[in-house]
């Protein structure tokens, strides 16, 4: 396990021991900005954790040129397996209605599988193993985020030609 990416990711951990919202979250009257400013504070949360775990990483945010639809969130090898990463933050407390992972729904895995599509595409990857990840951050203000990785999540079927 590389050494910076455990002290990064300890430090990310450290920073979040109260949750992931910062303290002007609360007071912030602009809903959809906080729950973006959630979002990329899970994102960052997951990439170093998933670094500490090994994978390396050579896409974020990955959006397909030529104004398709879709995006995945972190794209990056696992050994010899190409991981195509979807991560999903929910705050515990009024808004959560239901486990994070769940909202994965089969039409929000077919913009993923169709996004993965291009990524192979326009890098020219072929003939290596795909996986499609969830990774679910349970967010508590006041404690440290809860982790849930769901390797091989789903399987949809990609043509590689």
């Amino acid at each position: 396990m590389p050494v910076f990416s455990e002290l990064a990711y300890r430090f990310i951990r450290w920073k979040s021991r109260r949750g992931l919202r910062d303290e002007r979250d609360a007071i912030d009257a602009n809903r959809r900005t906080r729950k973006q400013r959630t979002g990329v504070r899970g994102e960052t949360f997951a990439y170093w954790y998933l670094r500490k775990l090994g994978y390396v990483f050579v896409a974020r945010n990955y959006t397909p040129r030529g104004g398709a639809k879709g995006e995945v969130d972190l794209i990056g090898y696992d050994g010899e397996t190409l991981a195509f990463v979807e991560v999903r933050t929910r705050t515990v407390g009024a808004e959560l209605t239901a486990l994070p992972e769940l909202s994965v729904t089969a039409a929000k895995q077919h913009v993923v599988a169709r996004t993965a599509q291009r990524f192979l595409a326009e890098r020219h990857v072929k003939n290596i193993p795909l996986r499609f990840d969830v990774l679910a951050i349970d967010n508590t203000p006041g404690a440290p985020p809860e982790v849930r990785l769901h390797k091989d999540a789903f399987s949809p079927q990609i043509d590689r030609r």
